[in-house]
């Protein structure tokens, strides 16, 4: 097993403070800590996009009948993985996790569990690798029936919106008709105060993540069938009961079905 250096900061563990997880070590907390006394708002924006995650799989369990999930880019365990929020309502759904972060590799194995119904793996692949990820789907799951890719806050990773778009394009070919796309990444135009703060990260050496035009977020839908109401800030995806003062924020996505 890679051994884990907890003397420099991870974005996987910062995201995962972030989140309430438990994953994390006191320099994630300082680097997260610093991040947030310019942009407090990011952790409404990690927790927010974690919510969408959950009320987008609850939909397509309860509204769309899906029963299989390939959720690439998984980050490190926390609370209401895409398995438990699925197998809560449907205890026979198939997971599949994708990540190539030995440090999500080093958790992954021990906490993402399943119920004795349904299935649950993990895939050390790259999201750069689209046709391997596919084959390594397929054994575990049906990929001639309905299946869920999920990209949670991964392509922000990919610096090119053209190689971004391609990979979501050969992902989607290996799923058939009636499959859907869950998708959700940090967006331009809403909130200056959160670009200013995620351009300055980047510029510190750390592993960049691009905040992306809304116009640019919809177009990894290309050929889809959005579900109403399409690409918005996530607060406003489907809100909960309860939710009437939600807010837009720097974060957009949605859910699309194939034709």
């Amino acid at each position: 097993m890679t051994e884990i250096d907890t003397s420099i900061p991870h974005s996987a563990r910062i995201w995962n403070y972030w989140l309430g997880g438990r994953d994390n070590y006191p320099v994630d907390w300082a680097a997260g800590d610093a991040y947030t006394a310019v942009f407090p708002g990011i952790v409404t924006i990690a927790r927010s996009s974690r919510a969408f995650l959950g009320r987008s799989i609850r939909y397509l369990v309860t509204e769309a009948g899906v029963r299989q999930f390939l959720d690439v880019g998984t980050g490190l365990p926390t609370v209401d993985n895409t398995h438990e929020v699925a197998q809560r309502s449907a205890p026979e759904s198939k997971i599949v996790y994708v990540d190539n972060d030995p440090l999500v590799l080093a958790h992954a194995r021990a906490l993402l569990t399943s119920t004795p119904q349904g299935v649950t793996a993990y895939e050390d692949l790259s999201l750069y690798e689209p046709d391997k990820i596919l084959e390594a789907a397929s054994r575990t799951l049906d990929l001639t029936r309905p299946t869920a890719l999920i990209l949670s806050g991964v392509l922000g990773h990919v610096a090119d919106h053209d190689q971004a778009r391609d990979l979501v394009r050969r992902l989607l070919a290996g799923l058939p008709s009636g499959s859907y796309l869950s998708l959700n990444e940090g967006s331009r135009g809403t909130d200056p105060a959160y670009e200013h703060a995620q351009d300055a990260y980047n510029e510190t050496g750390a592993v960049p993540y691009f905040l992306r035009p809304v116009d640019q977020i919809a177009a990894f839908f290309e050929g889809l069938d959005l579900v109403a109401p399409g690409i918005v800030s996530v607060p406003l995806w489907h809100p909960e009961p309860g939710d009437e003062e939600a807010r837009p924020i720097g974060q957009h996505g949605g859910l699309g079905r194939k034709p």
